[in-house]
């Protein structure tokens, strides 16, 4: 009966220590915090947003020229071009948004995997699922992609 309790025991301790280990590679990370101090990313939405800001002005660019057209029927023209312009100019505006969103979310995913790797920290989540515990890496991965070259 001594030797079942000390093999418990062992077990106990054993399994407490790995329980213990396990909980020290957890890692998290604020991925809207990385998103806005990353240089790369202010500079990716600050190109979205000229494109976005050329695509209002083209709009008032043709407004000014709705404006002087007297004819029903040439204004119904200029409408249904204006249209078909504005309607490929936003298409990619659109394009060039969301590839730019996903090489920069593609580019923390990675420097995360590699600040993780060099941290020998298995999992990494987002930090408002972590209430007590766990290695912050949010500042770690901005360092490493503002440096990365």
């Amino acid at each position: 009966m001594k030797k079942i309790k000390v093999l418990l025991f062992t077990f106990v301790v054993l399994f407490s220590v790995n329980l213990k280990a396990n909980a020290d590679i957890l890692g998290c990370a604020n991925y809207k915090k990385i998103e806005q101090n990353y240089n790369y990313a202010k500079t990716v939405y600050k190109q979205v947003d000229d494109k976005v800001l050329d695509l209002q002005k083209f709009l008032m660019q043709k407004e000014k020229e709705y404006k002087k057209i007297d004819s029903p029927i040439n204004r119904k023209n200029f409408e249904e071009q204006t249209q078909k312009e504005y309607k490929a100019k936003e298409d990619t505006v659109l394009k060039f948004k969301v590839a730019k969103e996903e090489e920069v979310y593609n580019n923390i995913i990675n420097a995360t995997k590699a600040v993780a790797k060099e941290k020998k920290i298995d999992t990494v989540i987002d930090y408002r699922m972590i209430f007590v515990g766990g290695v912050d890496l949010t500042d770690e991965i901005i360092k490493y992609l503002n440096t990365k070259k």
